[in-house]
């Protein structure tokens, strides 16, 4: 089977930068890939993406060496085996709370007799290739995203259950159901607490500590914290900001252009 390089890596202790994916279609799935990200997340969650697109998205990134993964919409095993077969490489699921949500998670992921992951990988096999039942189980990973406050009162018992994969730090949540109010890309007060209070207990549990960020500078005191998994950028953020910098040159030039006149 093909090998999974961010598990790889994760297993060794390199950071992996990952891409967030939120505009549907190929082509930008394929940009961002052929840009060097070493894994690719397709958000079927918060980004405008279907079934459908994250199909197409999948076969894009696999024109690179990105590793594939895909956020879906909630802890729905069909959705959840869905995306595996079609040839995601790890699957990041929304507001694990409970030890409960976190075995079932795991069972989703997993093939018989670890899981209850049942057998049809189409697209899948062609990705990872034709023994991939036989590895599948040792080499997809599932994340377990913590944003809530019950998820971080329970973060020993979900960072606890057998055959879970990684913790996937989700601020904006977890900042809003802890203070009110959604805080990104901060250490301080409660949110840098739990921020600094998930990464132990992931340490402490065996699991692997990642996190969701808005910009490349937090994403690197993450890793120098400790953090082995950081999505460091997304496509609507790249997106945004080109256009805003373009548009923001080309209108100074007539005021700079009258000054020196």
């Amino acid at each position: 089977m093909r090998e999974n390089p961010v598990r790889q890596m994760l297993q060794a202790g390199k950071p992996v930068l990952n891409g967030w994916l939120m505009m549907p279609g190929s082509l930008p799935a394929e940009f961002m890939a052929h840009a060097g990200f070493d894994s690719l997340t397709i958000d079927m969650q918060h980004g405008m993406i279907d079934f459908d697109a994250a199909l197409s998205m999948l076969t894009a990134i696999s024109t690179t060496a990105a590793v594939p993964l895909v956020r879906v919409p909630w802890l729905d095993p069909g959705i959840v085996m869905k995306v595996l077969d079609a040839g995601a490489y790890g699957v990041i699921c929304p507001m694990i709370n409970t030890r409960d949500d976190a075995e079932r998670l795991v069972a989703a992921t997993r093939y018989a007799p670890r899981g209850n992951r049942s057998v049809g990988p189409l697209r899948a096999a062609l990705y990872g290739g034709p023994d991939y039942l036989a590895a599948a189980n040792d080499t997809v990973l599932n994340f377990a995203m913590i944003e809530t406050a019950q998820a971080l009162e329970n973060i020993d018992a979900i960072c606890s259950v057998d055959g879970l994969d990684a913790i996937y730090l989700g601020p904006a949540d977890l900042s809003l159901s802890l203070t009110g109010r959604v805080m990104r890309d901060t250490l301080e007060g409660e949110i840098g607490a739990a921020t600094r209070h998930v990464l132990a207990k992931a340490r402490e549990h065996g699991v692997f500590p990642c996190a969701h960020t808005s910009s490349t500078g937090f994403a690197l005191r993450l890793i120098e914290l400790g953090y082995g998994f950081v999505t460091c950028a997304s496509d609507s953020q790249i997106l945004n900001a080109g256009a805003a910098q373009a548009l923001n040159e080309m209108r100074a030039w007539p005021a700079a252009a009258a000054r020196g006149a």
